[in-house]
């Protein structure tokens, strides 16, 4: 063998060694590579969860503090007791809270697809009905948990605080607005305005909750307008009796 030959030879070994290595050193690198990003995506999947997490801790401290504020109300000795309604109030909260982030999400995806505008309606209604339905279970299961715990004048004061006392200040309003209410017809506005407060009660904001009784009242000043009464006149002079009552207060004649 001659030295040309003996050199390639020895070439050739050098290539096949080096190049075995330079393949073990690849795939090392590939595998770190992996194993970095592997790593990375945990971490960030990790910091997700967390911070889900402390965002549901933070929602439920929100929903505790507004909850503490409407059983304070019940002014309950019983610390047990006054425990047990916070957390079921609580817990009521946070579970209509699920059921209208649900339907917003799902009625989201549905408006996001490219559908005839029948079918597109009929999902939607789907939807609204199956929300219509869980919020309806929530709502009885609610009230039976507090009737186990509570008195009737309890769970209104509890109802009440629920839908921001709309429901006690605009029977008083209609009351003092229209002196000449029979007793039917008071009858028939307080239970219209208890039906539109147990739907409020199961609506996902404030908002919301105004809304429903927006359509009750609407129903009402249908429902007095048929029984004679011109609404605006009614109203005006209303508003007209508060301004003398509010000038008879500051000038000291007023009670």
């Amino acid at each position: 063998m001659n030295i040309s030959q003996h050199f390639n030879n020895t070439s050739s070994k050098f290539n096949v060694k080096h190049g075995c290595k330079n393949r073990r050193s690849f795939i090392l690198v590939i595998h770190a590579a992996s194993f970095s990003n592997f790593i990375a995506c945990l971490i960030i999947s990790l910091s997700v969860i967390v911070a889900k997490a402390q965002s549901e801790i933070d929602f439920r401290k929100t929903l505790h503090d507004r909850s503490a504020k409407i059983v304070n109300t019940l002014e309950l000795k019983d610390s047990g007791k006054y425990n047990k309604v916070v957390d079921l109030l609580t817990d009521q909260y946070f579970k209509l809270n699920k059921v209208h982030d649900k339907t917003k999400e799902s009625i989201a995806a549905i408006n996001s697809l490219q559908l005839a505008g029948e079918e597109k309606t009929s999902r939607i209604r789907i939807e609204e009905e199956k929300k219509a339905s869980q919020l309806s279970e929530l709502h009885k299961g609610f009230i039976e948990k507090l009737q186990k715990t509570l008195a009737d004048e309890q769970i209104e004061k509890i109802k009440d605080g629920m839908t921001y006392r709309v429901m006690p200040v605009t029977y008083t309003a209609y009351l003092d607005m229209i002196p000449a209410l029979t007793a039917e017809q008071k009858e028939k506005l307080y239970i219209w305005l208890k039906e539109a407060r147990e739907l409020a009660m199961d609506e996902g904001s404030s908002e919301d909750k105004h809304k429903v009784f927006g359509k009750y009242k609407g129903r009402i000043n249908n429902y007095l307008s048929t029984q004679g009464y011109d609404m605006k006149a009614e109203e005006k002079g209303w508003q007209q009796r508060i301004k003398e009552r509010e000038a008879a207060k500051k000038s000291g004649t007023g009670k």
